[in-house]
């Protein structure tokens, strides 16, 4: 059988088609690399205030303090007042007169592992000392010493009234006083601590004062237990200190300051007893000044001239 020539070449084709290789099958993709492991977020960096307030606070929590000093937390501020003068964990401070010791319990603590506390007490071996000075001193070298895993090694320094020195020159981080200065100034002694604690302060050194205020700027004599902030001031930059704040964390708007019987008619002393006892407990504990001053630091010598 003849075939047409389109036939012919539809047979040419497949043939030539037949013989062709089979197409290569296409190389399978790569597998994806796997995704780089994603490291977790860093935790938020604590500041060093914050870490001064979460150390001071679990101070305050802690069971060696007694329940009728944690009741006075309120008025007294402690976390706040002492972030407000900048202690830190490694500091060196010196407490003037800590008295029963309540705020030794929160910085000899605070500063036992890296710090230094110096509670300055009087030296109650000086003639014509009030008996009290003796027994509280010994209340609180007692309280400290019998303690070493809460106070750690915290030192009493004694030291004479008349004539005040706090330690070796230029050694303190920090000089702290609470409601003293109204005691020193019908003794006549104000200028000679402010002096003291000068002495005692490093370079750049911060004195922290909080005391019952007074109303006014017009001096006092402290006889009612109020000083007005002028006063302090006064006392402070006479001996070389420069005011770097002020602060209303321990202020009282209730306190009037006009008591019959001044600052102790109020809690926690209620001097009347329980004369207008509610009256008195409602207004609270005084209304009080917290000034922070600074030693100026030390200015660097000039250089010599060059040799001519």
């Amino acid at each position: 059988m003849r075939l047409s020539p389109i036939a012919l070449a539809l047979a040419g084709a497949f043939a030539l088609a037949a013989c062709q290789p089979a197409a290569e099958a296409p190389a399978p993709a790569p597998a994806p690399a796997p995704a780089p492991a994603v490291a977790p977020p860093a935790p938020p960096a604590v500041s060093q205030a914050d870490e001064t307030k979460q150390r001071l606070e679990a101070v305050l929590a802690g069971d060696h303090r007694k329940a009728e000093d944690r009741a006075r937390d309120q008025y007294r501020h402690p976390v706040e007042t002492l972030s407000f003068f900048g202690i830190k964990p490694d500091s060196v401070v010196i407490e003037i007169t800590p008295g029963g010791g309540w705020y030794t319990d929160v910085l000899a603590p605070f500063l036992r592992a890296h710090g230094q506390y110096v509670g300055a007490i009087w030296d109650s071996t000086q003639p014509n000392q009030p008996e009290y000075y003796a027994k509280l001193n010994a209340a609180l070298t007692e309280r400290v010493s019998a303690a070493p895993d809460v106070y750690g090694k915290a030192n009493l320094l004694s030291f004479n009234a008349a004539a005040p020195t706090f330690g070796e020159p230029n050694s303190a981080d920090f000089v702290l006083t609470f409601r003293n200065v109204h005691n020193w100034v019908p003794a006549g002694t104000a200028p000679a601590y402010f002096k003291a604690f000068f002495d005692a302060l490093k370079p750049g050194g911060v004195l922290g004062v909080v005391d019952h205020r007074a109303k006014g700027d017009a001096p006092t004599d402290g006889s009612t237990g109020y000083v007005t902030e002028q006063q302090v001031i006064d006392l402070a930059t006479a001996a070389g200190f420069t005011l770097a704040e002020r602060s209303e964390i321990n202020a009282n708007p209730k306190d009037t300051t006009d008591h019959p019987k001044g600052v102790w008619t109020l809690p926690p002393t209620l001097a009347l007893g329980d004369v207008d006892k509610d009256k008195y407990t409602a207004i609270g504990e005084s209304d009080r000044m917290t000034l922070k001053f600074v030693k100026p630091a030390a200015q660097a010598t000039p250089p010599a001239p060059p040799a001519q």
